[in-house]
This record gives C-alpha cells, sequence and structure tokens, in this order.
C-alpha cells in the first residue's frame, strides 16, 4: 500500500473515530436531557392541573371540564378515586387500571400524602406517565395521572438529531477531504525525497536533492543530502582508487617487464658459443643489475604495502641523526668520489623522536636520487634544531626539476623523464616511500629546486631533546 493511501486511512480513521465518538455523546445527551427535560415538565404540569381539578364548578360535568382541560393541556389526564377505579378520562384510552403501572403500595403512599408526584418512565414504553395525588376532589377524585407519547413529546429533539446526523454526514465528507489534502501535503516531500535517493542510489552521483524544509521531513533531506555526498564524494573516491589501482598494476608490470626482457637478452647472450671474457662480464654486469632493479622494487612495494596497512608501520624511538648519517656517508662516498661529486654529511649529535631504520631509508633515496641526477658539484646532507623541532634536508647541484612535475613527483611510478630514469636503473617508488614513512611521522616532505641549479628535499621531525645546536654548523666531507 502506498503512503499517501495509508496516510489517508490513517487520518480518516482517527478522525471519524473522533468524531463518531462526539456525535454519539451528543445524540445520548440529547437523548437523556430532552427525557428529563419533558418529564420535569410534566412533574410541574401536575401542581397547576391539580389545581385546575379542584376548582371544577360544582354540579358541572367532570367528564366535560376533563375534556377542556385536557384539550388545553395536551395531556391524556385520567382521574381516579381512592379506590384506584377511574372515575373520567380525556381522550379515552385503553390503560384503566393505575396498577398497570404503580403497586398498590404506591398508591397507598400517594393517598396517604397528598401532592405525591409519581414518574414512570419506562424505555419500553411507548408514553410518559406522571401520578400526582390531591385532597378529595369533585366526585371523590383522589389521585391523578397525565401521560402522553414518548415518540411525540421527544419529536423537536429528534429533529435535532437529524440535524446532528446531517452534520455528521458533512463531517465525514470534510474529512475525507480534509484527509486527502493533508495525506498529500505530508507525503509529496517523503515522495520526492524517495525519488531523489532513488536516482543517487541507481549511481547519479551528480543528482542534487533540492528539498528545503525547516520540520523534521527538511533534517531528514538534509540527512540524505549528507549522505549523498559522502556516497558521491566515496564514489568518486573508490573510482580514483580504482584508477590507480588499475594504473599501478600496469606500472608494475612494465617495470618488471623491461629487466626481464634485459635478463632474458642477457641469458640468450650468454648462451652464445666464443663469447669473450670481457662481453661475458658485461652481461653478467648487466644480470645482476636488472636481478637488483627487481629486488628493490619489490623492496619498495612491501614498504607501501606496510604503510598501507600495518598499524605498526614505525616503531619511534630516541636517535641520534649523527647515526643516521653516518651510515648514509658510508654507502655513498665512494660511489660519489667515482662520480667526482663532493658529499657533505652533517654529523654532529642531534636527538630526534623517529624510527631510525626508516629515517634512514627515508635518507638512502633521496641520496641515492641526488646522485644519480647530479653530474658535477656537490650533495649535501644536513640537519638543524631549532626549539622542539629538527630540519632535515637532502640537496644537490644536479638537473633540477621543473615546478610542473613538483605536486606529482611523490606519486608511485611518476617520473618527470621516463626514459632517464628508468635507464638509471630507479623503479618509481622511491620518492612515494619516503613520502609514506614521513607520513607515517606525522610529516611531510617538501622540495625545492631550480632547472640546471639543483634540488633541495627537506622534512621536520620531533626532537627529543634540546641539544647545542652551536654545534649544528660542521659538516664532514
Amino acid at each position: 500500500m502506498k503512503l499517501r493511501v495509508k496516510l489517508v486511512a490513517a487520518l480518516t480513521a482517527i478522525l471519524l473515530a473522533s468524531v463518531v465518538a462526539g456525535v454519539a455523546y451528543m445524540l445520548w445527551s440529547v437523548h437523556i436531557t430532552g427525557t428529563e427535560h419533558i418529564v420535569s415538565g410534566m412533574r410541574q404540569d401536575t401542581h397547576w392541573i391539580q389545581q385546575s381539578i379542584s376548582y371544577f364548578p360544582e354540579n358541572s360535568d367532570l367528564q366535560t371540564e376533563l375534556k377542556r382541560l385536557a384539550s388545553a393541556t395536551n395531556y391524556h389526564i385520567t382521574l381516579y378515586n381512592s379506590s384506584g377505579v377511574m372515575i373520567a378520562s380525556f381522550p379515552a384510552g385503553p390503560d384503566r387500571s393505575p396498577l398497570q403501572h404503580l403497586r398498590a403500595g404506591q398508591i397507598d403512599e400517594m393517598l396517604r400524602v397528598p401532592g405525591t408526584v409519581l414518574t414512570v418512565n419506562e424505555q419500553s414504553d411507548p408514553k410518559l406517565r406522571v401520578y400526582a395525588s390531591m385532597e378529595e376532589g369533585p366526585e371523590g377524585v383522589r389521585f391523578f395521572v397525565i401521560q402522553q407519547s414518548r415518540s411525540d413529546a421527544l419529536k423537536p429533539y429528534r429533529d435535532v438529531r437529524k440535524i446532528i446526523f446531517i452534520a455528521l454526514v458533512i463531517s465525514m465528507i470534510l474529512i475525507l477531504i480534509f484527509s486527502l489534502v493533508l495525506a498529500g501535503i505530508i507525503a509529496r516531500p517523503l515522495l520526492d525525497l524517495t525519488r531523489d535517493v532513488e536516482k543517487v542510489a541507481g549511481g547519479n552521483t551528480t543528482h542534487e536533492i533540492k528539498l528545503k524544509r525547516s520540520d523534521e521531513i527538511g533534517m531528514l533531506a538534509s540527512s540524505v543530502r549528507k549522505m549523498a555526498r559522502i556516497h558521491k564524494t566515496d564514489y568518486n573516491h573508490l573510482q580514483s582508487l580504482h584508477e590507480k589501482q588499475r594504473q599501478f598494476f600496469a606500472d608494475i608490470t612494465h617495470e618488471i617487464r623491461n629487466p626481464l626482457h634485459t635478463i632474458m637478452g642477457s641469458l640468450e647472450m650468454l648462451e652464445l658459443p666464443g663469447l669473450d671474457d670481457h662481453k661475458r662480464k658485461k652481461y653478467v654486469t648487466s644480470l645482476r643489475n636488472q636481478a637488483e632493479r627487481i629486488g628493490r622494487l619489490f623492496k619498495d612495494l612491501m614498504t607501501l604495502q606496510r604503510f598501507d596497512s600495518d598499524e605498526n608501520f614505525i616503531i619511534r624511538e630516541t636517535v641520534n641523526m649523527a647515526d643516521i648519517t653516518g651510515t648514509i656517508a658510508e654507502w655513498y662516498y665512494q660511489t660519489a668520489e667515482s662520480k667526482g661529486l663532493e658529499l657533505k654529511i652533517d654529523t654532529h649529535p642531534c636527538m630526534v623522536d623517529a624510527d631510525p631504520g626508516k629515517i634512514e631509508q627515508v635518507l638512502d633515496n633521496l641520496v641515492s636520487n641526488a646522485v644519480k641526477f647530479t653530474g658535477e658539484g656537490s650533495i649535501t646532507v644536513g640537519y638543524k634544531q631549532s626549539g622542539g623541532k629538527v630540519e632535515v634536508w637532502v640537496s644537490d647541484t644536479g638537473i633540477g626539476i621543473p615546478e610542473a612535475h613538483w605536486s606529482r613527483l611523490f606519486d608511485r611510478f611518476y617520473r618527470t623523464d621516463k626514459a632517464r630514469s628508468r635507464d638509471k636503473g630507479g623503479t618509481g617508488l622511491g620518492l612515494s616511500v619516503v613520502k609514506s614513512i614521513l607520513t607515517a611521522h606525522g610529516t611531510e616532505i617538501q622540495v625545492e629546486s631550480e632547472v640546471g641549479r639543483g634540488s633541495r628535499f627537506f622534512f621536520v621531525l620531533e626532537a627529543a631533546a634540546i641539544t647545542d645546536t652551536s654545534t649544528s654548523t660542521g659538516l664532514n666531507e
């Protein structure tokens, strides 16, 4: 059943129940009140009827006088003597004996106390009766009864009941119309909101929910609008992740295919008969380099995978930056010297709160890149404490990086010059690993570069203790 039909049915049922209950009470009240009012009037009329009977003219015809009195009051009047025998009645009727409505004890009570009034009002009796006693009247009259038809007496009230019934029918029609209109007002925004939600749920993330109200429906619409925005953001994010994942696997495939082709080619050359020692050594070196390249690729992938999923990716401890840079100096001193580069390494004491292995990996990647892309000049690894922070940097006098590449420099497999990067044995993941490690430390890697003049990569770590900055000016070469 549709919402609007349910609302119409519910509203109509509630309103009709209220109106019908009210009308039923009104009808019952009119009936009871009307009957009581009529009976009260009849009891009051017995007093002056009693007086009228007492003053009937002597020697007059009792039946004639009673006819005149009954015609004036519109009551059926019957007169009785002390024995309960009818003396006169007008108009004549079948009710002769008072014992049909009164017990003998009630008649005796009325006779003992003149002026006693008794009412006979039974729902099964079609007439209303009021008995009244009096001092002995003409021809021995001791009590009388006035009666009238219940239906005739209640006729004015029946007209009122008809009016109430007509009002009930009109009210029911108005209630139905009101319920239809109100249900439409309530249901329309909900139906509009439902259609909007169905569109969003169907994948139309660009659909805008425009319903704006200040009531509970408006709050619901606002919540759905917020949910739709989140859904849109999540959808776009998933699309982006899907595209990145697709590109990621394509890049991995490409990165592995190239060294594998080189390896296969070198193996084929090594199988040639009569290959001299110089060429054999050349191909073996090529095999080793490509195998190392694949090893570095999977090492970097493992690092990135741990960053994405391992809560214990980094384990902080207090470490001396001099120990880390000392290791870097040992690794790259000969490599830099073989290229004619000056390697300047800062080794003054400076304690930081960091994962020593991961920071060592960061500097390894940065210095490795600096060595690859610096043809002449120098490479500097330095750090400086300022308050509770320690700035660490790696600078070179290499080829530099155009500013257009800075925003994507740390994306996975992104290269400013793909051909030259592969020629130098890079995996395309080094700077992504750097970014992941520093992000896990709660900091960021930043770059400054000028084409033809070199680059400077720098980041900030938390200082473990305030050290003497006066020792921070020396660089070991």
